[in-house]
């Protein structure tokens, strides 16, 4: 699974401590987000970040066929 966050965040100048001020989310979690060491994430923590960046689900995350054919 890939996040797209890092580059969402660059394109509309936000930074880390802002998001997380604004969306009430933790900055770690948002930090894991960015960085793409999460292991896990609460949807309502998607759903913020999405009605927070105006972004969809599909333009946050993305689904890496050779990540996911290496775990079966």
């Amino acid at each position: 699974m890939k996040c797209h966050l890092s580059r969402i965040m660059g394109e509309k100048r936000l930074k880390i401590a802002d998001v997380a001020r604004d969306t009430a989310i933790n900055r770690g979690t948002i930090t894991r987000l960015y960085n793409e060491t999460a292991t896990r994430v609460e949807l309502d923590v998607i759903e913020a970040l999405c009605l927070y960046l105006n972004v969809e689900i599909g333009e946050l995350f993305e689904v890496s066929q050779n990540k996911s054919q290496d775990n079966l």
